[in-house]
């Protein structure tokens, strides 16, 4: 007897990402880590490190979903409250720096990745006398975006 494959997914290729969308992920990366970082030191904020840990590209190419690690931690909200109200300036300044690379520019959708953090935590769980292992409720539940 044959099994039918999931409605939707003929195979397990179709989960990952394309080519063409890895490479606007990695184009759009190391543009955006110099366009932050510059805005964040030229508006007085010296000391604060903004890292592009990841972009993701959607299918059509029309929104990348830009995962930002910001330390000091206490300034991540703030920061990014500041960095999606200024968006449209940062997609323009990104357009021009790849108009001869990408014929279309996506959407640019940020937030904050917290996966250092939450690892940070599993770790000061496992040493400390509560174990999450035990007790999967010590831990906060992953944020899904």
């Amino acid at each position: 007897m044959q099994t039918k494959p999931l409605i939707g997914i003929n195979n397990m290729s179709d989960l990952e990402e394309t080519q063409r969308q890895k490479k606007i992920g990695s184009v759009l990366q190391t543009d955006l880590v110099d366009v932050l970082q510059r805005a964040a030191t030229d508006g007085g904020m010296r000391g604060v490190l903004i890292s592009v840990t990841k972009v993701k590209v959607t299918v059509d190419l029309g929104v990348a979903k830009v995962y930002l690690s910001i330390f000091p931690n206490n300034k991540g909200k703030e920061l990014l409250e500041g960095i999606k109200s200024n968006t449209p300036l940062i997609r323009h300044e990104i357009a021009q720096r790849t108009k001869h690379q990408l014929r279309r520019m996506p959407n640019l959708e940020f937030f904050i990745d917290d996966s250092l953090e939450y690892i940070d935590q599993i770790e000061k769980s496992l040493k400390g006398k509560e174990n999450p292992i035990q007790d999967p409720t010590i831990l906060d539940p992953r944020k899904k975006s």
